[in-house]
């Protein structure tokens, strides 16, 4: 199908959300089991606990389990502090945590350590502009706090941008005001559903669909089980192979039957447009090392082109820290949201 869905259903009796564009899996939330600590976007109120030396960090007590947090300038132990889980931890791992707050909707998103009215960028009309940056104006008279409106706000209705103006407001200063006491969960993290609704609503979807069998529909099952593999073919023969390790994500890109002088760099360009939407979809993240087809040098510069162009749309943080003395490419992505893998029941079961 050409075009731009939104499925809101269940793969294996968990909660999921895909996003398929123009046929292609896109974009993949999956409902964590509970016990595995909190989902990034989850706000906590932890108590400051002994300072991480060497690391430029402090840990902090959270309900049932602990965060680091690197911002630490006036905290001191045993303070109460409202933080949010920011991303991912390996196993065993306090989970990264920030005292920057963002309390999300899908036209607008509250920024209490970071004042001032923000329109997007990607809205251009002057008109409609000023329109939102009124609603804006009026929506947070007499808060400090900052607001920024993202760009499916453009052509929304007033009342629908002032109601949740107000509601994401009235949610921050109920946060905001209870600073103090034990751990305790705040605010949980959405579900794939709500955050699939939140995020994905800008390029409007030709199609949301969210009947029981809608998975099935547009083949989701069948492109989640295909992440199973390690494995993932380009249309011209060759494959790249993704390796979760402890320490690393290894990336081996090679040509398959192909034996022409062009094969590497084409079997190179396929690995470097797709290697952000499986990493992506398989959740993964940390250290990545990619160990290209082998091609000359002076094809390096059209590769790192590619590659930088197909990262910069990611909404995950991602450094290309560029090529190894041994001819490798390392790059470091966030993570941002649970493997896939652990999600995923034994591919015979």
């Amino acid at each position: 199908m050409i075009g731009r869905v939104v499925a809101l259903g269940a793969y294996q009796g968990r909660e999921a959300a895909a996003l398929i564009v123009d046929g292609r899996l896109e974009d993949l939330l999956l409902k964590a089991e509970d016990g595995g600590g909190y989902a990034p976007g989850a706000i906590l109120r932890g108590i400051v606990d002994r300072p991480m030396k060497g690391r430029g960090g402090v840990f902090v007590r959270l309900p049932g389990t602990s965060g680091f947090l690197r911002e630490t300038s006036g905290l001191a132990p045993g303070q109460p502090v409202l933080v949010q889980i920011s991303g991912q931890a390996e196993p065993g791992k306090a989970q990264p945590v920030t005292t920057r707050l963002l309390f999300k909707g899908r036209l607008a998103i509250v920024t209490p350590l970071v004042p001032g009215l923000n329109i997007s960028r990607r809205i251009r009309d002057t008109q409609e502009r000023a329109r939102l940056g009124a609603l804006a104006t009026v929506g947070m008279a007499g808060f400090t706090a900052g607001l920024i409106l993202r760009s499916a706000a453009e052509g929304q209705k007033e009342d629908m941008i002032a109601g949740e103006i107000a509601a994401l407001r009235e949610l921050a200063e109920a946060v905001l005001g209870d600073a103090k006491g034990a751990p305790e969960l705040l605010v949980d993290a959405p579900g794939p559903h709500e955050a699939a609704w939140r995020d994905w609503a800008d390029p409007a979807p030709d199609e949301v669909a969210s009947e029981a069998d809608c998975f099935a529909r547009h083949g989701i099952d069948a492109m989640i089980d295909a992440l199973r593999s390690p494995l993932v073919p380009f249309a011209g023969g060759g494959h790249m192979s993704i390796e979760p390790t402890r320490a690393l994500i290894a990336v081996d890109v090679n040509t398959g039957p192909d034996t022409s002088p062009a094969s590497s760099l084409k079997a190179n360009i396929s690995a470097a447009r797709d290697l952000p939407r499986q990493l992506r979809l398989r959740g993964l993240g940390g250290q990545i090392i990619v160990d290209f087809a082998p091609m000359p040098k002076r094809d390096r510069p059209a590769l790192e082109q590619q590659l930088r162009a197909a990262f910069k749309g990611e909404s995950a943080e991602t450094s290309l820290a560029g090529w190894t003395p041994l001819g490798n490419f390392e790059l470091q992505r966030k993570r941002d949201r649970p493997p896939l893998a652990g999600l995923l029941p034994p591919a015979s079961a």
